[in-house]
């Protein structure tokens, strides 16, 4: 039973908003969940399990939550008793095992660790995470609860192919420990549990020698694509991916692999999401022009365009400008980077984004994009040309087929599909005005998109990159087998519903 002293504690960490929004990265206007009575920023482990009994013992719904790094209002129930459980700062690093000549090694990581974190941490120790990485901006275990991943089908990408085991705090407080094993379906609902069955409050996670990468981009024309052999342009590589740029009709096809420590000097660090004000006023004037004016989004994408065909790296020990492809540096440098030591996220600057993603079996990629392409036509047929209104224009990934019940990637599921060569994911992120109704230009255009993709092929959400409707929408595609299994072992973990989310609910979890 907790102590006294550490209930006085848990009630001096609450930060009370008066059910008010829980922000996402975006900041304020942009909620997360609509409407929450507190916020605890847990300082450890054993914090969160005090809380979580208290919650339970009490009938007050929770929420974890690390980075805030969702688009939407889904990450809770709509429920104003809500309490937000910050595990930002129950982040230590501990128990690395990595053997002198071995090909792998573990390390133990809690609930708070980002990826850069993670990543620096590790190279000071000659160590890496390998490819299962995502954005520097997102704690490890909120990226696994989501089903997160890096764009990869040759290596192993998605987060949770890296966990080898996990510590849930699930609805009665308590510390269950689940081991990886394909056999056993409380493994299979954890690996992307969407918060449901409780707090992951730590994990032992598979490391790799520390090792570099060279990145290297070329433009595409749409033909290319769109009638090439996309496969055989990902696959090879240990991580790729494309940027379509609809208006120009060109492709930027990114990729990297590993190469020997010793090929080149160079330290190359990736720019994500920095921008210098400049940058950031002209982009900000010209897309809330584009509300109004798709002239102006058309100028925007042919600007991002060639500013994307540069290498957006600096080396890192100089932090000057790097111009050519290929480049090369440490692995999470290249492949993830971070900011610029000068300059601010983009959403720092009020550059704020919409965006939906949905995932496809990789087989049927040219189908899917060509479908894509007849949407932008058909707008264009009727006079409104569109555009991409993001820096790096429409985000096309791939992941490696990787079972579990809710993942993207998974297989063997019953809209017969062929998933096991694995999948595309077409993440269309979009500039969000803020002035007037704050909605796009051909509002409609992005509405319709997402109904036409669902309804005509196979697909899967993202769990923090779609708006409720699309949830609504998508679930019809999951297979019933998967949602029965992960509502039987919900009910196991988390039997009042101490978890519950807005996705759950759609998914009928709490039928």
């Amino acid at each position: 039973m907790p102590s006294l002293g550490h209930i006085v504690a848990i009630v001096a960490t609450l930060v009370h908003v008066s059910a008010k929004p829980y922000n996402t990265f975006d900041g304020d206007g942009f909620p997360a969940c609509r409407d929450v009575a507190s916020v605890h920023e847990a300082s450890s482990v054993d914090d969160m399990v005090s809380v979580v009994k208290k919650a339970a013992a009490d009938g007050t719904p929770i929420r974890a939550s690390g980075k805030g790094h969702m688009w939407y209002d889904t990450m809770c129930s709509d429920d104003a008793d809500t309490i937000i459980v910050q595990t930002e700062f129950v982040n230590k690093i501990s128990n690395l095992v990595l053997e002198e000549g071995a090909d792998s090694g573990t390390v133990d990581i809690e609930a708070g660790v980002t990826f850069l974190q993670l990543a620096e941490w590790l190279h000071d120790r000659n160590a890496s995470m390998g490819y299962t990485l995502v954005n520097w901006n997102i704690t490890m275990a909120g990226a696994v609860a989501m089903g997160g991943h890096r764009s990869s089908i040759r290596e192993d990408s998605m987060v949770a192919s890296g966990v080898l085991s996990m510590d849930i705090i699930n609805g009665n407080g308590d510390i269950v420990t689940i081991e990886r094993d394909n056999e056993n379906d409380d493994w299979l609902a954890a690996s992307t549990s969407l918060g449901l069955l409780g707090i992951i409050a730590r994990m032992k996670f598979k490391i790799y020698p520390d090792f570099k990468v060279f990145a290297k981009q070329e433009t595409l024309s749409e033909d290319e694509v769109l009638n090439g052999d996309i496969y055989g342009l990902i696959q090879p590589y240990a991580t790729a991916n494309f940027w379509w740029w609809p208006y120009l009709k060109k492709f930027h096809w990114r990729y990297y692999d590993k190469i020997p420590l010793t090929l080149s000097e160079q330290e190359g660090f990736q720019n994500t999401f920095s921008l210098t004000d400049l940058e950031a006023g002209v982009a900000k004037t010209t897309l809330e022009s584009g509300k109004y004016l798709p002239s102006s989004n058309w100028f925007f994408e042919t600007t991002a365009f060639a500013l994307w065909s540069a290498p957006n790296f600096k080396e890192k020990t100089t932090w000057k400008n790097i111009n050519s492809w290929p480049v090369y540096g440490w692995n999470y440098d290249v492949l993830i980077g971070g900011l610029y030591p000068d300059q601010k996220p983009e959403w720092e600057h009020g550059l704020h984004g919409y965006t939906l993603e949905l995932a496809f079996p990789v087989v049927m990629a040219n189908q899917v994009l060509k479908r894509v392409r007849e949407a932008f036509d058909a707008e264009a047929g009727a006079g409104r040309i569109m555009s991409s209104t993001y820096r790096s224009g429409i985000n096309i990934k791939f992941g490696k087929a990787y079972f579990d019940l809710l993942g993207q990637v998974t297989y063997n599921t019953s809209d017969n599909a062929d998933w096991t060569k694995g999948a595309i994911m077409f993440d269309f992120p979009s500039f969000h005005p803020t002035s007037g109704d704050g909605k796009r230009y051909n509002e409609q255009f992005y509405i319709n998109l997402a109904t036409t993709l669902i309804d005509e092929f196979p697909s899967r959400p993202h769990w923090t990159k779609n708006t409720r409707v699309v949830f609504g929408n998508a679930t019809k595609n999951l297979d019933p087998d998967h949602l029965a299994r992960f509502k039987a072992v919900r009910e196991k973990f988390d039997p009042k519903g101490t978890f519950k989310s807005v996705v759950g609910e759609i998914l009928g979890f709490y039928d």
